[in-house]
């Protein structure tokens, strides 16, 4: 489809590998199913743990202490983490894949948005596609906050967050609560089409702080480099976390910024992790999407 292959210079490709870039509290585990449905496909998929997430997490001391003590004054041990490092992190993965002379799709979730597009930034020429699923895609407006004080971007859920994010240096989300009522909100909120059991078994595997500093940066994506890339979106239209508003502002934002590769766009009846609630169909428009 015209517009949608490789960029120039990359050369004939042998394949496609994909690279998953999960969003805030999550690692590459919740991009299991995906890289199976991928793999059933004869594709490559390759799920990056970014620094501070699987492996790499660092916990608050009070998030695993019994009674919690002190879970909302204590300083994130992730207060330091920039968005540069998730970049560079993606940018290191990129180089080691792209010698096996295949084609590199990156593909990100929610805030993995900001970190795709800073490492496609940096290195352009590392990449033939870029696929955002619920992401964020800061461009006229620079960075992710920006884009979340809009009105598009409706409620932020005050209730969800522990402490002060200012003063403990994250986004700090208790994903051990015993508390009925807040469990019950995380659930609709990030996960609201997938069924309570499977819900738990995600939010046992998330760490519970995401840097303030990694939000508030400026993406600084350029028309030159990352505008030079063909992109796609995945619209979530249950989505409460980045609403389907929300994303289709940055989707217009972005093509008004670098026209050159317009967005293709597909959607999924789904909420906000529809790598949890519809894998196969998701896998399927990631494939198609890239092609």
């Amino acid at each position: 489809m015209a517009g949608f292959g490789p960029p120039p210079g990359h050369g004939k490709a042998t394949g496609t590998d994909f690279v998953l870039v999960h969003g805030a509290w999550h690692s590459s585990a919740a991009w299991t199913d995906v890289s199976f449905e991928l793999a059933t496909a004869d594709a490559r998929a390759c799920a990056l743990d970014l620094p501070g997430a699987g492996p790499n997490a660092r916990f608050p001391v009070s998030y695993l202490t019994a009674g919690q003590q002190g879970l909302t004054a204590e300083a994130s041990p992730l207060r330091d983490l920039t968005l540069d490092d998730t970049a560079d992190a993606v940018v290191a993965a990129l180089r080691r894949l792209r010698g096996a002379g295949r084609r590199l799709v990156l593909v990100a979730h929610s805030l993995g948005g900001l970190t795709v597009t800073r490492a496609a930034e940096k290195a352009p020429e590392l990449v033939d596609h870029i696929v955002y699923i619920a992401a964020l895609v800061p461009t006229l407006l620079g960075s992710a906050g920006a884009y979340l004080r809009l009105p598009e971007a409706g409620p932020r859920y005050p209730d969800l967050y522990i402490g002060d994010p200012a003063a403990i240096g994250a986004t700090r989300i208790n994903f051990r609560s015993t508390d009925a009522g807040y469990r019950d909100l995380l659930h609709r909120t990030f996960y609201g089409d997938v069924d309570e059991e499977r819900f738990l078994a995600f939010a046992n595997g998330l760490v519970p702080d995401n840097p303030t500093r990694i939000a508030a940066a400026e993406v600084g994506a350029t028309r030159e480099r990352w505008g030079s890339i063909p992109r796609s979106y995945v619209l979530t239209t249950q989505d409460r976390v980045v609403t389907p508003a929300l994303q289709r502002r940055m989707i217009d934002d972005a093509d008004r910024f670098a026209p050159a590769h317009r967005f293709r766009i597909g959607s999924l009846e789904s909420s906000h992790s529809p790598f949890a609630s519809r894998s196969k169909e998701l896998a399927r428009l990631i494939r198609t999407l890239a092609a």
